[in-house]
């Protein structure tokens, strides 16, 4: 945020009154280990540990006023409220609203998948046009979409904020804080479908995020998902349609996004024809993705569609444009750790870890990826041995047995020579998996790495939801051959 007085501050986040001129900013943070000089700190209560027991630890870092709930024993400038994540939300509001009337653009994204990785996307594109603040990880529920917000200043062209949902009238709450300029939607999956109970519901929620733009603003929707599409009567914005082909082209479309002639190499990297349109001008241009899967073109044909939804708000677009985007998304990198993340040890066993979460979509978007590496590693290497280290996706209500199990099956049928099963939907996962004749180690995720002898011809998939933290086995595969060494 900018630099601001604490009576002011007080006055945005309804405060007791403070007459006091100090200084605070830029930063704004909930972790003491995050304090920088001028910081205004944020004391929330957490399960563990409450933040006012920290205040003393903020002042001695640097901070220049705290927010909370009580007085605490810090000589700093108290803004007292009644609950910190409201005060949160409030000053975010103030913010977004302060640089939005100067001109910085905001970007709302949601998806049953994919949010993070084409919030990434989209960040390294739009960073090419203007400072562009983006959520670190998966900052998108009701502290990391204020904080995010929070970093917005003076400078801010764009603001990217990345929205989930557990639940309806969660994300039109987010977008209370952040008013989109474009709201983009990726995909309806089954993520989270024991909470909602049907992917219509789950649909409901998520298009919240295009019913709260305005008739200047843009909807961003999936021509190829149905419960997608079917948003598009939701808003009063106009709408950019992408696709990850030609199959569903919309030339109704103010703006339009797709892929052609998209082809893999042998890591499962895609290279494509990026093709824009918008009125009566088309525009193509060559990119050569460096993550991996098949699900990253359709990641990269809905950043461009949002980018240049948020560009043609200010300015023409044109073939440069579209030059420049498809550079970005050519030299664009994964930002957030353990998303189809690719490390090779030294002795050449490739380790992918896919595992910061995991739900029956991005499951199969995975396997199906490291299925094709498996094939073409084969050609190269015979011995390859394909390794799935596999757990569970949580939230699935009462169809988690069976989609659990079918994880399973997937796994087999990619190609995988050893499936190892871990967490409480072990069995299940097993049972899938057996069921195709594949291989099957059930273990813990303790045990998991000592459940193999790793060699040097392995790649190995680690994907499950991120409550089993299951990068853990990555480092011990890692550091048993540092052992060995």
């Amino acid at each position: 945020m900018r630099v601001l007085d604490v009576a002011t501050l007080a006055q945005w986040v309804e405060a007791a009154p403070v007459n006091d001129s100090a200084q605070v900013g830029p930063d704004v943070v909930i972790d003491t280990r995050k304090v920088t000089p001028g910081a205004l700190f944020i004391a929330l209560p957490g399960t563990r540990v409450d933040g006012h027991d920290f205040t003393q630890a903020a002042q001695d870092t640097g901070a220049a006023a705290v927010l909370v709930t009580r007085r605490t024993d810090a000589q700093l400038p108290h803004l007292v409220v009644d609950d910190g994540q409201a005060g949160l939300s409030r000053l975010a509001r103030h913010v977004v609203a302060t640089e939005r009337e100067r001109g910085m653009r905001t970007i709302a994204l949601t998806g049953s998948s994919g949010k993070t990785s084409t919030k990434d996307m989209l960040a390294q594109i739009l960073e090419t046009f203007g400072p562009t603040v983006a959520p670190v990880g998966s900052f998108n529920n009701e502290i990391g979409v204020p904080l995010t917000a929070c970093r917005s200043n003076e400078n801010t062209s764009f603001l990217v904020s990345e929205m989930g949902t557990r639940g309806l009238g969660h994300i039109s709450w987010l977008t209370s804080i952040v008013t989109p300029d474009v709201a983009m939607v990726l995909n309806v999956g089954n993520a989270h479908l024991g909470e909602f109970g049907s992917r219509e519901v789950i649909a409901q929620a998520k298009g919240e995020i295009v019913e709260a733009l305005s008739v200047d603003g843009w909807a961003v929707l999936n021509a190829a998902d149905t419960l997608v599409a079917g948003m598009a009567p939701r808003t009063r914005g106009h709408i950019a349609w992408f696709s990850p082909d030609a199959d569903h082209r919309r030339p109704d479309a103010d703006i339009e996004v797709w892929a052609e002639s998209t082809h893999a190499d042998d890591l499962d990297r895609h290279s494509f024809t990026l093709a824009a349109r918008r009125g009566e001008s088309t525009w193509r241009s060559p990119v050569r993705l460096m993550t991996m899967g098949a699900h990253q073109v359709a990641n990269a044909v809905a950043a461009t569609a949002a980018a240049l939804a948020a560009l043609a708000m200010n300015d023409d677009i044109d073939d440069q444009t579209v030059t420049r985007i498809a550079e970005a998304l050519s030299n664009a990198v994964s930002r957030s750790a353990m998303r189809m993340q690719l490390r090779e040890r030294a002795d050449g066993l490739v380790l992918v870890e896919d595992c910061y979460n995991a739900n029956p979509d991005s499951m199969a978007a995975s396997l199906t990826a490291m299925g094709h590496v498996l094939a073409t590693r084969r050609v190269r290497d015979p011995q390859t041995r394909g390794v799935a280290v596999l757990g569970d996706m949580l939230e699935l209500g009462q169809d988690s047995a069976r989609l659990n199990a079918e994880s399973g099956r997937l796994a087999a049928h990619a190609g995988f020579d050893v499936i190892i099963a871990v967490g409480d939907e072990a069995e299940n996962i097993a049972e899938g998996a057996r069921a195709e004749g594949a291989r099957v180690i059930v273990s813990t995720v303790e045990g998991a790495s000592g459940s193999l002898g790793w060699t040097s011809h392995d790649v190995v998939l680690l994907k499950a939801s991120r409550g089993l933290a299951l990068e853990r086995v990555g480092r011990e595969v890692f550091e048993e051959r540092e052992a060995q060494a």
